[in-house]
């Protein structure tokens, strides 16, 4: 190759236009190796990692990718290309992976997935990779390389010899050990290019405190807090549960559960194991993983407080808040590199059986962490099955450890039927953290329980707004955000409301105020959905729940004498006019009403959370996507299905949801916040940072109900897919998006 097309894999400018030496091939190969090597050391997987990393760009080497690199980048406008008239894109991805099967055989396949994918994500073997690897642009694209000689030291693989039988798990294993070694190299190639292309960011990662340190900090915090609290029952347990949290975190690293009624402080002494496990067995960072993020935000905030700006808040919400965020928590979200990742389900499994380089790019800073799963009852039935079988791999070869934190532990153990169909691979060896579950429960109970006196005999919404007016504070749980409207527009004037068709910052401030009112002793009343029940931490005299799973009932009790201030709550659970919609909280209604139908003894003893748990899995297809099977290697061939895999592992299925920005103004009418937002929206387009704070005042309905919205008039298409308020009337101060687009009136309970 001539002088002029000396190797190089970037170009970029100087901020004050000036052209920076470029990034030399060569050293970016070397550089992304080592990186990719350092990644996978934690898992024995060097060797493969660095191989990748040495090949990954290969392609690159090609004169019509320097062609292009200098000519389309402008580093080099006049150059003397060897191909006429290419100035298109030049693919550069697939010679490695060619280099890898010639040299290696079907085993080659391996670093083939990562090499090929390292820009496009992760390749289905059949129809997929195996086609790219066919086709003659392919052989052409690595023949046009080597022709280049790149350096020796580059081509040489060394000692290194493929040995699939060290495969994590085997073949059980392979398709999470590929998604790892993946994670290794497209993060190792980020950062190398970011290194070269914006020194001062790449200056901004890391330098993160150590465990010791947080845990000093921590300890402090909680003896402090300890020294202030009111030396009441409930305090006292809660200091209880932390002490034996901080006793059983030097066990063995592997599968726990932490199972404490709610109001128990399960958040705190949670970390509290979490921090001192990692110190004693050298684990890299905590993953605090929770289901919604109505509760991710209280808790971020919680350890933020406590811990700074070691915390990173990664979820679709987190950008919202310039407090909370700053360049290099942004940074450290895209691969997780910060001691204390707090993230939600969808962030944390989807990530797990992704395909894309931005999902799978955080996966190697799992490895050799404590991970929590609170209020882990709510992991997705019709996913649990593949979640398990990763959970298994991650605590049996990849040294993380897992604590399933939740009052209502899930029946996760394996379990063989008659029917196959309905056997599970489950957790095995899971130690409890607490010494007594029993009589923890026994001691916590706060409330007494009320069952329908008849399991088949619905209570009207009249009725039951006659019987909740009689009490001054009252906390009413209902399974549908249309059964929530209809109560409330049967309730006292002065009742609060609290739904899904609220955008998340009216809910916020809707929790801060009826929180407010509770403490203040304000008569407070207030009819909700399910969004409620977990981690929102209100305390009420009296709840009433519509019949749905047993664990929603708990997770409502939990709402009920929280504190302990009196001698007991009060918990109602009534049989609603409407069944829960069919489906899983069907599917849940039914466990619960089998369970508790009959049952001589108090409806939320710990033992029967077991049984109820069964009997709902065992009425779901707990992989109902196919995981397993698209995930499933074939031993000749390696063929994998990565893709259609993780196009299929969606925890939040959004085909038919359409998402609709709101024009909340809480409580001062001149507030013009989403205004200014959508005219830079208009402005300058979907930008990420702002599409993140647009979501604070989004409300996502079905997609028919949007059309209905668009055909009246009372939304518009901001940008392709996205909707926005137009009718004034669409957005009611008490009760959130109005679906129907009706102006309010007295008959339709919106007055």
């Amino acid at each position: 190759m001539t002088e002029t097309l000396r190797p190089i894999a970037h170009a970029a400018q100087n901020p004050d236009g000036s052209w920076r030496d470029p990034h030399d091939l060569a050293d970016h190969l070397r550089c992304v190796a080592a990186l990719a090597a350092d990644h996978a050391r934690p898992f024995g997987a060097h060797d493969w990692a660095h191989l990748s990393g040495l090949w990954h760009d290969l392609g690159k080497y090609r004169p019509r990718f320097q062609h292009y690199i200098r000519k389309v980048s402008g580093f080099e406008f006049e150059v003397d290309a060897h191909i006429k008239g290419e100035v298109g894109k030049a693919p550069h991805s697939t010679a490695g992976a060619m280099l890898a099967c010639d040299r290696f055989g079907a085993a080659g396949r391996v670093l083939a997935y990562l090499i090929a994918g390292h820009h496009a994500g992760l390749y289905d073997w059949f129809g997929g990779l195996d086609s790219r690897l066919d086709s003659t642009d392919s052989r052409d694209e690595l023949d046009q390389a080597l022709a280049e000689s790149p350096p020796a030291e580059i081509l040489d693989h060394g000692t290194f010899t493929p040995d699939m039988r060290v495969i994590p798990g085997g073949k059980d294993g392979f398709a999470l050990w590929v998604r790892m070694l993946f994670s290794c190299l497209v993060d190792a190639d980020f950062l190398d290019t970011e290194a070269y292309m914006d020194a001062g960011k790449s200056a901004q990662r890391g330098a993160w405190p150590d465990v010791q340190t947080l845990l000093v900090q921590f300890d402090a915090f909680m003896a402090s807090k300890t020294a202030t609290a009111d030396s009441t029952s409930v305090n006292q347990l809660r200091a209880d549960i932390l002490r034996q949290c901080r006793a059983k975190a030097v066990d063995t690293p592997g599968l726990f559960s932490l199972t404490v009624p709610t109001g128990g402080g399960k958040t705190l002494s949670s970390m509290a194991f979490a921090l001192k496990h990692a110190k004693r067995h050298n684990k890299r960072r905590i993953i605090y993983v929770i289901p919604y993020t109505s509760i991710i935000e209280q808790t971020a905030d919680i350890f933020r407080g406590i811990f700074g700006d070691a915390v990173i808040e990664h979820h679709s919400n987190a950008e919202t808040d310039p407090d909370k965020e700053n360049s290099k928590s942004r940074l450290a979200c895209e691969n997780w590199d910060a001691p204390i990742v707090v993230t939600t389900n969808v962030q944390f499994f989807e990530s797990l059986f992704a395909a894309k380089t931005s999902r799978c790019r955080k996966l190697h800073n799992i490895v050799d962490s404590v991970v929590v799963l609170d209020e882990a009852q709510l992991l997705p039935a019709e996913f649990l099955q593949p979640i398990l079988d990763a959970l298994n791999l991650l605590t049996q070869h990849y040294g993380v450890t897992v604590v399933l934190s939740t009052a209502t532990q899930p029946a996760l153990a394996t379990r063989k039927y008659f029917d196959a169909k309905n056997n599970m691979r489950g957790l095995e060896g899971v130690r409890e953290i607490m010494d007594d579950p029993d009589a923890l429960y026994a001691q916590l109970e706060r409330v007494n329980v009320r069952l329908p006196a008849d399991w088949n005999t619905p209570t009207s919404w009249v009725a039951l707004a006659d019987e909740i007016k009689q009490h001054d504070s009252a906390l009413t749980i209902v399974n549908r955000r249309n059964d929530a409207r209809e109560l409330w527009g049967l309730m006292p004037e002065g009742t609060l409301h609290l739904s899904a068709l609220m955008c998340g910052e009216h809910r916020s401030q809707l929790i801060k105020q009826i929180k407010a009112r509770l403490k203040s002793g304000v008569p407070t009343r207030v009819v909700s959905t399910q969004l409620v029940e977990a981690g929102v931490d209100v305390d009420f005299p009296v709840v009433y729940r519509a019949l749905a799973g047993l664990d929603s009932i708990a997770q409502a009790a939990g709402r009920c004498n929280r504190e302990g201030r009196l001698e007991k709550g009060e918990v109602v659970v009534f049989v609603p006019p409407k069944p829960a919609p069919p489906g899983l909280l069907r599917k849940g209604e039914d466990a619960c009403r089998s369970v508790l139908h009959a049952h001589p003894g108090q409806p939320l003893e710990r033992g029967l959370f077991g049984k109820y748990f069964e009997k709902l899995y065992r009425a779901c297809d707990l992989d109902a996507q196919g995981i397993g099977e698209l995930l499933k290697v074939d031993g000749a061939t390696l063929a994998v299905n990565f893709r259609t895999a993780a196009e299929k592992f969606k925890l939040i299925q959004d085909e038919d949801s359409a998402p609709v920005i709101v024009r909340y103004r809480g409580a001062d009418e001149n507030d013009d916040k989403v205004d200014k937002l959508l005219n830079t929206l208009k402005k300058d387009g979907p930008k990420r940072w702002l599409m993140r704070q647009l979501q604070r005042y989004t409300v996502t309905i079905h997609n028919r109900e949007a059309m209905k919205l668009l055909s009246q008039g009372d939304v518009a298409e901001a940008i392709p897919g996205l909707y926005v308020q137009v009718s004034d009337w669409l957005y009611h101060p008490d009760l959130g998006l109005n679906p129907d687009g009706l102006p309010p009136t007295p008959i339709n309970c919106i007055a």
